[in-house]
């Protein structure tokens, strides 16, 4: 099979379902042949669809997705991009009152549907400053109505994107934008890839280690390294939010009886909160110690690398909260047997 980027798997994708819906159109503030886009190129796209279906527009988040969300009511499918996530914040209104509530204020009727895709990149390892880096996902899945994928392969970028395209409500599509040219093997031929079904990326006995976004790459490094010191890691990869595949993660503790959640957003009340309240509201008996969440640190992001480091999650943050949960359930067993 072959091998291709993510970015190219996502501008597949995008290519693919316009060719196969005359409906599905995109535009934003970076998508024109011109434009010095911080995901990827869309030239030859361009030469194909022309400025009718590829539409570059000035720096107007308010109007993108207003404009999309009206356009999703009127039977279109547009896909708002808005280059990177932090250019969402003005359109919050658009994105989380009109279009992930008006389906349900107008009675949940079918002629409301809302076929919608915003689409924006992560950057949160990058050196953009604190406008330019945030990993804002705990703010979407907070919101009612709006599903949110966030991929972590190419071969997901591309099958989760054509399914949200064609999915009937509105999508939030977050891509990690150090993953852009990772190498992966993609079909040629059609596929989808389903939302609501995690995906086990390691197996292993002794933690959970649930990874969104880029640092699922750290999980997986960090889990390489607990391996050598005969730490076997399970690592999940749950590539949709909303619908959140609980059970499969439920299933991995209950093997496991320890959890660690990791993703790059500000650590209070994120997605390490949200995971790690629901295991331990169905399995609180089945856990062997206390969950672990590693994130952002509830602080603006820096400029300075070294201060990245220490605000962000890294391999080395993870490998450690892998061993304080492990200490802590030896430290449990050991004062209940002393008992």
């Amino acid at each position: 099979m072959r091998e291709i980027t993510m970015g190219d798997a996502i501008g597949e994708a995008i290519a693919e379902e316009m060719r196969r819906d005359e409906r599905v159109y995109i535009m934003g503030t970076a998508v024109g042949p011109q434009a010095a886009s911080v995901t990827r190129p869309l030239t030859d796209m361009y030469k194909e669809f022309g400025s009718e279906r590829i539409r570059e527009t000035g720096i107007i988040e308010c109007g993108i997705a207003g404009s999309s969300v009206g356009a999703a009511l009127a039977g279109m499918r547009p896909i708002a991009d808005f280059s990177m996530v932090d250019f969402m914040f003005p359109a919050l209104n658009e994105v989380l009152g009109f279009a992930g509530m008006w389906r349900y204020e107008h009675g949940g009727a079918d002629d409301m549907k809302i076929p919608l895709v915003f689409r924006a990149c992560i950057r949160t390892y990058g050196a953009g400053g604190a406008e330019h880096a945030r990993a804002p996902i705990g703010i979407f899945w907070h919101a009612p109505g709006l599903k949110l994928v966030i991929p972590t392969t190419p071969y997901d970028a591309k099958g989760l994107l054509k399914t949200a395209i064609r999915d009937d409500n509105p999508v939030v599509f977050l891509e990690p934008a150090r993953l852009y040219q990772i190498k992966g093997p993609v079909p040629e031929e059609e596929y989808l890839v389903p939302f609501g079904q995690a995906k086990i990326r390691r197996e292993g006995k002794d933690v959970t280690i649930i990874g969104i976004g880029y640092v699922l790459t750290l999980c997986l490094q960090a889990a390489e390294d607990l391996a050598k010191e005969g730490i076997e890691a399970e690592v999940i990869d749950p590539r949709t939010l909303e619908p959140l595949d609980i059970d499969a993660i439920l299933e991995s503790v209950k093997k496991t009886g320890r959890l660690v959640v990791v993703d790059e957003d500000h650590i209070r009340c994120g997605v390490g909160a949200e995971i790690g309240f629901q295991v331990q509201e169905r399995m609180f008996k089945s856990l062997k110690a206390p969950v672990k969440r590693v994130g952002s640190l509830n602080r603006p992001h820096p400029v300075s690398q070294v201060l990245i480091d220490d605000v962000l999650p890294t391999k080395a943050k993870v490998v450690a909260a892998v061993r304080e949960t492990l200490a802590s359930g030896r430290a449990g067993s050991a004062k209940k047997k002393k008992k």
